[in-house]
């Protein structure tokens, strides 16, 4: 059972309910009809007294795939040729999210929340630093440090001294219509980093991948991280609005 703050009404409360799903691996087509069908419910919803729950949806995408948006120039971070990519057995998409090109596959937990931001009382840039802390808060738990990166959004791990951070372990981009989110995050836990040598992840040079199983030199459980994920976001939603969601600027994606 969650906890809610006394002071939130029962309808706001129950204006907060979030529906949890693990689709296990699935198509990235899949997964986005999917996204597409309930981001359109919980946009229509809106009109009811009981708008119903908001959904987060955790899998991973396999067979294994190149994800690239529509920003000019992020084709061109697509390194590896036709041959390359069959033999890797790895498919390459189009896809309307922000943000640049990346990779998902086997052992990466994907997290899709379609929440609604009007409901949240949340802008889209305190959305994206707000799934940045999730991740940070369950990167925490797993005794990882992860931290934010200024000018790149996602979650990195720091190295030593003061250089600005270049291990990536968590790459994001949503989408947003009429204030309702699609898309969200990837988090490695267990997987093959060697797929994004076939790209440049998520276009930004020198940029070095990283894993929770790389990071704690222990094989990963990836139910544990996505029960951990899941009361997350739990928590997130479930938060009087203001709390622990400040305002400081970040991407759509990256």
């Amino acid at each position: 059972m969650n906890h809610v703050p006394s002071s939130q009404s029962g309808a706001e409360i129950a204006s907060r309910s979030l529906l949890v799903r693990d689709l296990g691996r699935v198509t990235y087509a899949d997964g986005l009809a999917l996204q597409r069908r309930l981001q359109a419910e919980v946009i229509a919803a809106r009109a009811a007294t009981n708008p119903g729950p908001m959904h987060l949806l955790l899998l991973e995408h396999d067979p294994p795939v190149i994800t690239v948006s529509r920003r000019q120039g992020a084709r061109a971070n697509l390194i590896a040729g036709p041959g390359e990519l069959a033999a890797a057995g790895v498919e390459v998409a189009e896809t309307d999210r922000g943000g640049d090109i990346t990779y998902h596959g086997p052992g990466q937990l994907v997290v899709y929340p379609i929440l609604d931001l009007n409901r949240l009382g949340l802008r889209l840039h305190s959305y994206m630093r707000g799934l940045e802390q999730i991740v940070i808060d369950v990167l925490g738990e797993l005794g990882i440090e992860g931290v934010h990166s200024p000018g790149a959004t996602g979650v990195w791990v720091p190295g030593s001294g003061d250089a600005p951070p270049t291990r990536k372990i968590c790459a994001m981009g949503v989408r947003v219509s009429r204030w309702v989110s699609m898309h969200g995050l990837a988090l490695n836990v267990a997987t093959n980093l060697a797929h994004f040598d076939l790209i440049v992840p998520c276009g930004l040079s020198g940029c070095v991948v990283t894993s929770v199983e790389r990071e704690t030199g222990v094989a990963a459980d990836l139910g544990d991280v996505k029960q951990r994920m899941s009361a997350a976001f739990h928590r997130f939603v479930a938060a009087p609005e203001g709390t622990e969601r400040r305002d400081t600027g970040a991407q759509t994606g990256s």
